[in-house]
C-alpha cells in the first residue's frame, strides 16, 4: 500500500504543479487582455478626438472653398464689367475722333 500512497501522493504533486502553472499562464493571459483593452480604449479615445478634429477641418474647408468660389464669381464680375467699360471707353474715343476729323 504504501507503493500505492507514495504513487498517489506523486500524483498529487504533479497535478498541483499543473494548476499552479495553468494559473500562472492564466494570470499572464489576463495581464495581456488588460494591457490590450488598455491599448484599445486609448485607440478608440484618439479615433474620437481626430474624428472630432476631421469633422471640424470638413466644416471649416466647406466654408473656406464657398467663401473662394464667392471670390471667383465676383471677380469674374469684376472682370467682365471692366471689359465692357474699356469696349466702351475705346467706342467713345473713336466717336471723339471722329467728330474731332470732322470739325476740324
Amino acid at each position: 500500500m504504501s507503493q500505492q500512497g507514495a504513487a498517489l501522493q506523486s500524483y498529487n504533486n504533479e497535478l498541483v504543479k499543473c494548476i499552479e502553472d495553468l494559473c500562472l499562464k492564466r494570470d499572464e493571459l489576463q495581464k495581456q487582455i488588460l494591457d490590450e483593452e488598455k491599448e484599445k480604449n486609448k485607440l478608440q479615445n484618439d479615433i474620437k478626438v481626430l474624428s472630432e478634429h476631421l469633422a471640424r477641418l470638413n466644416e471649416s474647408l466647406a466654408k473656406k472653398i464657398a467663401a473662394r468660389n464667392e471670390f471667383d464669381k465676383t471677380i469674374q464680375e469684376t472682370e467682365n464689367a471692366y471689359m465692357k467699360i474699356l469696349e466702351s471707353s475705346q467706342a467713345l474715343l473713336n466717336v471723339i475722333k471722329k467728330e474731332h476729323t470732322k470739325l476740324s
